[in-house]
């Protein structure tokens, strides 16, 4: 029995639709039905229930985007940070093992070479590097808090996108801000994200960190050009001169742009599309509300 917590969310949606694509057995309790921060209430639920994995989805993004987590620090600190430590500890207590949602807007840039940034690097874009947002900060403190865990995946997101509009869908934030920022980085496709995270599970892959992404990375221009190339969307894309002028004009909270290594993720034979190939799919096939 697969028990996913914070199955409501963009990418708890997305675990449901995987399980039941797949015909496997789970349940999504809501706060109703337990409270996921009481540890004794958590593990007596996955003991109750006979649950075999438990899916981590539960977070605090912000809305609409991390730039509300500036004004909800107590909120976005406990349900990035100290929650994952107590769904941790449940676990352990039932002796069941879990897959925890991270994010890598935990790293700023590139390695020093150029390439992506590997699954042992120490996040530059956190509370300890003193530079990030509020929220990158918090999902790098709830990585520390399951560091040591012998039996967790710590997956790593980055900008989710599909082919359906939402406010979460990072192709609809392209097409609906007004002046876009130019920066390379990686994506994931969010159906194949959580279709490869359950696959860890499936598969019995090694626990520990994984950059969950499509590989390759892209820039905010070469999106856009997709997007002008296959929808008919009938605005001028402009953009800011530099980040400077982006956090000057239009941001609270300095973002995080990245390219992330995805090879451990390839060495364990689950199929990831190449970052051009799944972008190119979800734009042709891309559904608006």
């Amino acid at each position: 029995m697969n028990v996913i917590l914070g199955s409501r969310g963009y990418v708890g949606q997305a675990f449901l639709r995987e399980l039941e694509r797949s015909n496997e057995v789970y349940v999504a309790p809501t706060r109703h039905d337990v409270d996921i921060a009481c540890v004794d209430s958590l593990s007596r639920f996955l003991r109750d229930y006979s649950a075999s994995f438990v899916i981590n989805c539960a977070g605090f993004t912000g809305k609409p985007n991390v730039d509300a987590c500036e004004h909800a620090k107590a909120e976005c600190l406990f349900a990035n940070a100290v929650l994952p430590g107590r769904i941790r500890e449940a676990c352990v207590r039932a002796g069941i093992p879990f897959g925890h949602v991270s994010s890598g807007c935990i790293f700023e840039g590139s390695r020093p070479d150029g390439s992506g940034f590997v699954e042992s690097d120490i996040p530059n874009f956190c509370f300890r590097s003193n530079h990030c947002s509020f929220y990158s900060g918090t999902k790098a403190l709830g990585e520390e808090v399951l560091a040591d865990c012998s039996s967790c995946f710590i997956w790593r997101p980055r900008m989710p996108f599909n082919e359906i509009d939402s406010p979460r869908n990072y192709l609809s934030k392209l097409m609906t801000y007004e002046r876009l920022l130019n920066a390379t980085n990686s994506l994931s496709q969010l159906d194949e994200f959580a279709k490869i995270c359950l696959e860890c599970w499936r598969r019995r892959c090694e626990y520990g960190i994984y950059n969950v992404v499509n590989t390759g990375c892209v820039t905010t221009t070469q999106i856009v050009s997709m997007l002008q190339t296959h929808i008919a969307i009938g605005k001028r894309f402009e953009y800011f001169e530099s980040e400077e002028e982006f956090l000057r004009l239009a941001a609270i909270a300095p973002r995080s742009n990245c390219v992330l290594d995805n090879a451990k993720l390839r060495a364990t034979g689950i199929p990831v599309r190449s970052i051009e190939e799944a972008l190119l799919d979800a734009i042709q096939r891309w559904t608006s509300n």
